[in-house]
């Protein structure tokens, strides 16, 4: 989700889930495995991927200890995600993707950084904070610079919607968070809005918030900027 590539048509599978009756706000594109992300999805997924269920999840236990939990939902290619674990030692982290390269990617920075403070779950988010993630057991929660579906006609498949934000909202403990970034401005106007809406949480700031210092400046983010792009981040706290 991060880092969103260009739409490509041709790699497009079924957006709409009937057994779940609902809308996807990810499609599934063909990506193209180098040979170190499938060297690191070989050697380094079984110890750090953690299979998806349909049940909550001890993840302490995947861990080897206890620690504060943040989720990270798309990941992307996985560089602000391990840059962020390797500036936090003390928490931990789960970055949920479902594109198999940016899994491998990440893997192999996990390798690389020696990283024991990171996992990835390989699945859709909204079914694995519904079934997997115990409620009010999250100190944080990281949407970095989801797909923006930006034609009026797909705004409805964004993922920062009510029902999604009450969801997240219900696994995150008191005084956890909610940090959200995008570089599109009506998709940073629609989440203030829901991200505002939403009764247990309030905004940190008045409006959106200065970057955090653990959020580092992707590549894509610098490009956009030197383009005269705008990049907002919109931080909440749990009542």
């Amino acid at each position: 989700m991060s880092d969103h590539p260009p739409e490509n048509p041709a790699g497009r599978q079924m957006l709409y889930d009937p057994t779940e009756r609902r809308i996807r706000s990810f499609v599934t594109r063909a990506g193209r495995l180098s040979t170190a992300q499938a060297r690191a999805l070989e050697e380094l997924g079984p110890r750090y991927c953690i299979p998806y269920v349909k049940q909550e999840t001890d993840f302490d236990t995947a861990f080897g200890g206890s620690a504060p939990l943040i989720l990270e939902i798309g990941f992307g290619m996985g560089d602000t995600t391990a840059a962020i674990a390797a500036g936090m030692p003390d928490k931990h982290f789960v970055g949920v993707e479902v594109h198999t390269p940016g899994v491998g990617s990440l893997l192999k920075l996990i390798g690389e950084r020696q990283l024991e403070n990171l996992r990835i779950i390989q699945h859709d988010a909204v079914e694995v904070v519904t079934h997997m993630v115990r409620p009010q057991s999250l100190a944080g929660v990281h949407v970095f610079f989801p797909d923006p579906w930006h034609k009026a006609r797909h705004n409805k498949r964004r993922l920062i919607q009510p029902p999604f934000v009450s969801l997240l909202a219900s696994r995150i403990a008191p005084g956890g968070y909610i940090h959200c970034a995008t570089d599109w401005q009506d998709y940073a106007e629609q989440m203030l809005q829901v991200l505002g809406d939403e009764p247990t949480l309030r905004n940190t700031a008045d409006g959106y918030a200065p970057r955090p210092a653990y959020r580092p400046v992707t590549k894509f983010e610098n490009r956009g900027i030197r383009l005269g792009h705008g990049v907002w981040d919109l931080v909440f706290e749990k009542r």
